[in-house]
């Protein structure tokens, strides 16, 4: 249990990294960004393909079609909407709407999936739901309060930047469901191929967007140093850091972590992700969150929590019960 906490834990600390990039590139492109640290993860993938090549031989052309699907929106386009999420809106906003995700998930299959995996009841979600509201209206007020005094701050700026987060979350409520619509549909399938092979179809996707990011800058005649930016060691490091340690080696220790532990904890412990990104985020700016802030992190942490302790029950049992 202790090892499952900790791999976990790791596994947050990792996936945090993802929300420091924005913030340390604020010069950057959100697109530049994405395409950068999706084809780091291509590269790194490439020797991981070796290894799964007898897996991936056995994909169709149907099933590589899927994964560039999966691929496309649950990394390319998430990260591009999570970026300039928080280049607009700063760090402490958007985590925290992108913390709401496992519940998020949760009400997105019990109005999909309920025949197959059993309904929720939604009387039992609802405090969840409202605490996490609270928390996300805590730190959104926090965040105004600082805006406003700030003569030079932009509000639809950030507003459009909260917008950008909501994006964030629907393309991750739909990859996970996605994905599991077609691992279910192949149970013969290994888990960690059909995640090589994604990490493989990433590659020429982010290839051609950098490609075509990078010709329509240069068409448009930007004053960005093309192709790598101001600072193209930083900018590299960083992208190869965030590919290796939150893409590869976070999943990794959440494999480790989801082995050890009940699902029910395991799904709770993905709110270290959160609070690592607001760790890392705060740190970043050379303060401690207030208590607003403190009060909107508890806040969501409880309703996540609670949310993720109710156990869908079969449409029979519920149709008996009534």
């Amino acid at each position: 249990m202790w090892i499952g906490t900790l791999f976990a834990l790791a596994a947050g600390l990792m996936w945090g990294l993802v929300f420091v990039g924005p913030l340390l590139l604020p010069e950057y492109p959100a697109a530049l960004q994405s395409f950068g640290r999706y084809l780091a993860f291509g590269l790194i993938a490439l020797p991981l393909a070796w290894l799964d090549r007898a897996t991936l031989k056995t994909l169709t052309r149907a099933d590589w079609i899927e994964a560039g699907k999966l691929a496309l929106v649950g990394n390319i386009v998430y990260y591009l909407f999570l970026a300039s999420s928080i280049q607009r809106a700063g760090g402490p906003l958007p985590t925290m709407i992108i913390g709401t995700l496992p519940v998020v998930i949760a009400i997105t299959s019990n109005l999909r999936d309920h025949a197959r995996d059993g309904r929720l009841r939604w009387r039992a979600l609802t405090p969840s739901l409202l605490l996490i509201a609270a928390g996300i209206g805590c730190v959104n007020h926090a965040e105004f309060t600082a805006l406003r005094g700030d003569p030079q701050a932009d509000f639809a700026r950030y507003a459009f930047g909260a917008l950008l987060a909501v994006g964030a979350v629907a393309c991750w409520t739909w990859y996970p469901i996605r994905n599991a619509d077609w691992l279910r549909a192949h149970p013969d399938r290994r888990p960690r191929g059909w995640a090589t092979a994604q990490g493989v179809a990433t590659l020429p996707l982010a290839l051609a967007g950098f490609l075509l990011w990078w010709g329509w800058s240069a068409m448009q005649g930007s004053d960005f140093a093309l192709p790598l930016g101001p600072r193209p060691g930083f900018f590299l490091l960083l992208m190869f850091a965030i590919g290796l340690f939150a893409s590869w080696l976070g999943t990794l220790c959440w494999n480790e972590a989801s082995q050890r532990l009940p699902t029910t904890l395991a799904g709770q412990l993905i709110v270290f992700e959160t609070l690592s990104a607001l760790t890392y985020a705060f740190m970043l700016r050379g303060q401690a969150p207030g208590a607003l802030t403190l009060a909107g992190i508890v806040l969501l942490v409880a309703g996540v929590a609670w949310a993720l302790r109710a156990k869908p029950e079969p449409i029979a049992a519920q149709a008996h019960a009534g």
